[in-house]
């Protein structure tokens, strides 16, 4: 799964939670239950504008309990470092945008082809390739240039060595010399299905490491 899929996600559920308490705190506060004669449990949060968000009771509940606090400054210190662990994660992102292509002949003149359509063509041609059941390709930074990551898988039988072959002839030889690239190395993970008895899933027989200079 992308990060970008995982941030959307994270996005979408934080943003339900919050969505939701904003709609209790604003039921409660202007009284909608009263004036729509809607009559929530007795155990309903906020159904009055006089109603605090959590009772003197329930504060008082168990901060004289000896796991209280304990609990408090653990569940606040994950919090915490998930946080920082996300944003520091955000901020580490070893994807391109976009990749810079080379105009000889033409001064001042800078054109960037965008990472994602680069790596979508890419994926659908290796995805076409003999014996190949599913490709993922993404171009991340490396020094001096970019280079291409690819995880491919298979079908029972596929030969690793010709996948590399017809790649290297292929999908990245159309993309060096449609973008005029001098050179786009690319490092592939390729694993080989095995082949299962009837009613049993297919599990993965060899892996193999490949890199493309």
């Amino acid at each position: 799964m992308r990060r970008t899929v995982v941030n959307r996600v994270l996005l979408g559920l934080v943003g339900a939670v919050l969505l939701g308490a904003g709609v209790l705190v604003l039921a409660g506060g202007l009284d909608l239950y009263r004036r729509l004669g809607v009559h929530p449990p007795a155990w309903w949060p906020l159904t009055s504008p006089d109603q605090p968000v959590v009772s003197a009771r329930s504060r008082g509940r168990w901060v004289g309990s000896s796991w209280w606090w304990p609990t408090v400054i653990g569940g606040l210190s994950v919090l915490l470092v998930g946080t920082a662990w996300w944003l520091v994660a955000q901020l580490r992102r070893t994807g391109l945008p976009w990749i810079d292509v080379p105009t000889p002949g033409a001064g001042g003149l800078r054109l960037k082809v965008g990472a994602s359509a680069l790596e979508e063509a890419l994926e659908q041609g290796t995805a076409v390739l003999p014996e190949v059941e599913r490709a993922g390709v993404r171009l991340v930074r490396a020094p001096g240039h970019p280079r291409l990551r690819g995880a491919v898988r298979l079908t029972p039988g596929g030969d690793p060595v010709g996948l590399v072959e017809h790649f290297e002839d292929g999908p990245r030889a159309d993309a060096v010399r449609s973008l005029g690239l001098a050179e786009l190395p690319a490092e592939l993970r390729i694993r080989v299905l095995q082949e299962a008895p009837a009613g049993k899933r297919r599990r993965g027989r060899r892996r193999g490491h490949r890199e493309l200079e």
